[in-house]
């Protein structure tokens, strides 16, 4: 399992977009852009007709994605096509996991997502407590599976949370669902207090717009800032205004790029132990 590494020399980034959004190949574009400007991990949805833990932006992004053709055996092809040299982290929903393939639960899934060169999943709807059969294929083909932990969650399961999470946790910045805020939420910081004793780096999401954002969460303690909505908002402009996909291309890396030295601004400002 090898996630870990993309948060050991520095805050990592990771951006989120809807694989085949708006269409197969500007989807491989925008995707590349993103690992051109810094993107240590890149989180790829694989669109589900209930996403229920998504905004209305990425919801849109869903739509447009399925609209295009995208499912699983289409997902698994686009990853395979991709030219980039970060982790790529599969974001879906249980069911499409559950059902793939000959109905024997989650392994046909996780053994070819190990295939394509997939090195870990996010599943929203997933309970801890029902994880068991995901981890276990997880175990088996070298994958890691990333918890989602909102500023609600405690005690005991929050404990089979973090003890089952590998790779990165996904702390959640709010509650809600996703989209671009124009705040930094305060919860931030407690939460990322209340899973301090865990040994595995602790990558912020839900809210984060701008550079200024990724310098505030990684100044509060995060290892790595998650975005999403904020990319995406990119995409659905472009789609919009019938944007040439290259153009796009150049507006998500120069996003990244703020987002990442804003991450890295973050670190340069943490306070330093005593000693150093």
């Amino acid at each position: 399992m090898g996630l870990e590494r993309a948060f050991a020399d520095e805050p990592a980034f990771v951006p989120y977009l809807a694989a085949g959004d708006p269409d197969y190949d500007a989807s491989i574009e925008y995707v590349e852009a993103l690992a051109r400007g810094g993107a240590d991990v890149i989180e790829l949805g694989l669109p589900f007709s209930e996403p229920i833990a998504e905004g209305s932006t990425i919801q849109e992004a869903v739509v447009r994605s399925l609209d295009a053709g995208m499912s699983p055996d289409r997902f698994f092809e686009f990853v395979e096509e991709l030219d980039v040299d970060v982790p790529l982290v599969c974001m879906t929903y249980y069911n499409l996991i559950y059902q793939y393939g000959s109905g024997q639960g989650p392994e046909p899934f996780v053994e070819k997502a190990a295939e394509v060169g997939i090195e870990g999943f996010v599943v929203p709807d997933l309970p801890a407590e029902e994880a068991g059969p995901l981890r276990a294929a997880c175990d088996e083909y070298g994958l890691d599976l990333i918890f989602i932990v909102a500023p609600t969650t405690k005690g005991d399961r929050l404990a089979s949370m973090m003890d089952q999470t590998s790779g990165y946790v996904y702390v959640q910045a709010r509650l809600g669902v996703t989209g671009a805020k124009d705040d930094v939420d305060d919860a931030t910081e407690e939460s990322l207090a209340r899973i301090a004793e865990w040994d595995v780096p602790k990558a912020v999401g839900f809210g984060i717009k701008n550079g200024d954002h990724a310098e505030r969460i990684v100044s509060a303690g995060a290892d790595g800032i998650i975005v999403g909505s904020a990319l995406v908002d990119i995409v659905a402009e472009g789609h919009e205004n019938g944007d040439p996909a290259d153009e796009v291309a150049a507006r998500l890396e120069q996003k990244a790029r703020e987002l990442k030295e804003g991450a890295l601004r973050g670190a340069q400002n943490r306070p330093q132990p005593e000693g150093t």
